[in-house]
């Protein structure tokens, strides 16, 4: 009992800490914002100068940002092995069965 009321409470909390700190976000699609202001024009100007490449996106994701694609990457290569192990087929756990007519042992 008392750890689902310990639960609950993390639970509200996290929730309470996640609500207050998106109040320190700019608001979406501000122009003013300090990524629309000074890292976007940064990008659009210099990427290709700095990695040599012509599409300043993969710049970013290539260049810029590698570690972090990455890393999403990774997290995706995961998520796909682990769904494909929980829907796999259980064909090599296949239990024998004695047949109580014949006496023969049958996989099931």
């Amino acid at each position: 009992m008392i750890t689902r009321v310990l639960a609950a409470f993390a639970m509200i909390a996290m929730c309470l800490m996640l609500i207050y700190s998106t109040t320190g976000l700019p608001a979406l699609f501000d122009a003013e914002s300090p990524a629309s202001t000074h890292v976007s024009p940064r990008y659009i100007e210099k990427s290709s100068d700095e990695t040599g490449l012509k599409n300043f996106v993969t710049a970013v994701l290539a260049d810029y940002r590698a570690y972090d694609t990455l890393g999403e990457a990774a997290v995706i290569f995961t998520a796909g092995l682990a769904a494909a192990l929980i829907v796999r087929p259980y064909g090599k756990n296949k239990k024998k069965r004695r047949d109580k007519s014949t006496g023969e042992e049958e996989d099931h």
